[in-house]
């Protein structure tokens, strides 16, 4: 499956999942599970696994969990932050996602050249930038001329500021020791930041995590803007599918922050500045809200020695405020076209409750019964028999699911076959969910694959340390990545068509779709209100 930006939640999969093609769809639901039975057998029993796991709460709030797996001398590191594209500021949509590009730049010992001399040549770029913002606020009544110098003033602060730095001495620190696949990513309700040692460099994992947060230094601030910008024109205004699926969520949520996409609208990025992100740091990169997970060949005692020697410098902060905008009551089906000459597709999203619901196994479990591999429902009407579609498929929660989202369907069209086409096959698996009950070989292959799906989950290290900090993050408690799987088997046929009838619902069902454009016309989205028909 292909992801638009980077990482999402990884029960609910995240805005980024949805099928291009057949191929990727088949890739996915095929890959071997033979690989994972080791891990099988040593996640078989939650109280066994407990036995290897440690977890402690710093004073300043950072919360680590640590889990012993001794089978190689390696260890694999995952931070946290319970910070996503939802808490971008107004006007700064795609400050989260801007901020993790910044996760890497050093700190002032790391990736400079001269820090005394550096410090001041990024105060001198804010001030440039000062007074550029200050001038073309006047929009208008600005004086072009000087607009043009005070530009000029900027870009040779930057290029300043650029004689300081030591490029990628960050990566090169790691790299050199041995570390390995260091990554971060940002979806709507988390940044996550990742990585391996060699279990003998450890140590220097604990200096050069717990430094970046301690004093981050966000240098060549302004060059990794230009690539966040770069991202956001080739990943949504260069793709179709792209377009339309920041379309589906700018239309499905009205009010709430979920509209947004996590790379952010092209005028917020633009307008980016350095202090920018300084405020959102501060705001939430506190230790309160950050999780981080251990797994691999260590001695958990040794763990919380370091943690408190280097994280305990971290100053204790206040945790943000929760968001407050509430979603209103959708009262109508929406509808909005994306022009593309481009391969058609189609999305169709409901509203659903957020992940702390008491539906959301059954959920879960009506989105396999509709769409896992080639046994499902969407895959034997759409693509087997009817042959109206290459790929169909569902997602149990879109964008995210700490607040309340969508149940979403795609559809990517056969060759001599319409969208339209495809959102009548849709509608009529919906109403067969609604209509019929699950058998019960079906709930018992469905519950099957589900647990396979945690185990997949946990067959790195890396996966594991993700899985015990997202659910650390989200639920308070890890183990809820495990006892998910008895309220799986709580499910009963009877839940899976309740939940079927109440949430697959004409009126809270918003409908994207791509369509070619008369010749010569111009390509614009075009939107249908509640209750309206194209």
């Amino acid at each position: 499956m292909i992801r638009f930006y980077h990482l999402g939640f990884r029960k609910t999969h995240g805005f980024e999942r949805v099928v291009h093609s057949a191929a990727t769809l088949v890739h996915m639901r095929l890959r071997p599970l033979f690989l994972l039975v080791p891990t099988l057998l040593a996640a078989q029993s939650l109280k066994d696994f407990e036995k290897k796991v440690t977890e402690f709460t710093l004073p300043n709030g950072l919360h680590f969990i640590v889990a012993e797996r001794h089978q190689a001398p390696v260890v694999s590191f995952h931070t946290y932050v319970n910070v996503g594209s939802v808490d971008d500021p107004g006007g700064q949509t795609g400050l989260a996602h801007m901020f993790e590009h910044m996760a890497f730049k050093g700190t002032p010992t790391i990736g400079t050249r001269n820090w005394t001399e550096e410090k001041k040549a990024l105060a001198a770029i804010d001030a440039a930038y000062a007074r550029f913002d200050a001038e073309s606020s006047k929009r208008r009544l600005a004086d072009p001329e000087k607009l043009k110098k005070l530009a000029a003033a900027v870009d040779e602060a930057i290029e300043k500021a650029e004689d300081f730095i030591e490029p990628n001495e960050y990566d090169r620190v790691v790299e050199s020791n041995g570390g390995l696949d260091m990554n971060a990513g940002t979806a709507e309700d988390s940044t996550e930041y990742y990585y391996s040692f060699p279990a003998n460099r450890s140590e220097l994992w604990f200096l050069l995590e717990s430094s970046r947060f301690l004093q981050p230094v966000f240098r060549e601030f302004y060059k990794e803007r230009d690539v966040v910008r770069e991202e956001r024109r080739m990943r949504v205004e260069s793709s179709p599918q792209g377009k339309l699926v920041e379309s589906l969520a700018a239309v499905a949520f009205f009010a709430h922050p979920y509209r947004n996409m996590p790379g952010g609208w092209a005028s917020d990025i633009e307008a980016f500045r350095r202090p920018d992100a300084e405020r959102f740091y501060h705001e939430y990169y506190v230790p309160a809200n950050i999780t981080i997970g251990i797994v691999g060949d260590v001695n958990p005692q040794e763990m919380k020695r370091m943690a408190e020697k280097y994280f305990g410098r971290l100053p204790a902060r206040p945790l943000p405020i929760a968001k407050r905008t509430v979603e209103p009551l959708q009262e109508g089906e929406r509808r909005v076209m994306v022009a593309s000459p481009a391969q058609p597709f189609l999305i169709v999203g409901y509203k659903r409750p957020d992940q702390y619901s008491k539906d959301d196994a059954a959920l879960d479990v009506l989105n396999e019964v509709l769409s896992d591999g080639r046994t499902s429902i969407m895959y034997k009407d759409m693509v087997r028999d009817t042959q109206s579609a290459l790929a169909a498929g569902a997602e149990a929660t879109f964008p995210g699911g700490k607040y309340p989202g969508l149940f979403l369907f795609y559809a990517a069209p056969a060759t001599g076959h319409s969208v339209e086409e495809n959102e009548k096959e849709m509608y009529a698996v919906i109403e067969q969910a609604k209509r019929e009950k699950p058998d019960d070989a079906t709930l018992q292959r469905v519950k099957t694959k589900l647990r396979a799906g945690l185990i997949r989950k946990l067959a790195s290290n890396n996966g594991l340390a993700g899985e015990l900090t997202t659910y650390h993050a989200n639920f308070g408690d890890w183990r809820k990545l495990f006892t998910e799987l008895e309220e799986y088997d709580k499910v009963t046929a009877d839940d899976v068509q309740r939940v079927a009838r109440t949430y697959l619902v004409s009126e809270h069902r918003t409908v994207a779709y791509t369509y070619v454009p008369p010749e010569g016309s111009r390509p614009d989205a075009t939107v249908v209100p509640e209750g309206g028909q194209q």
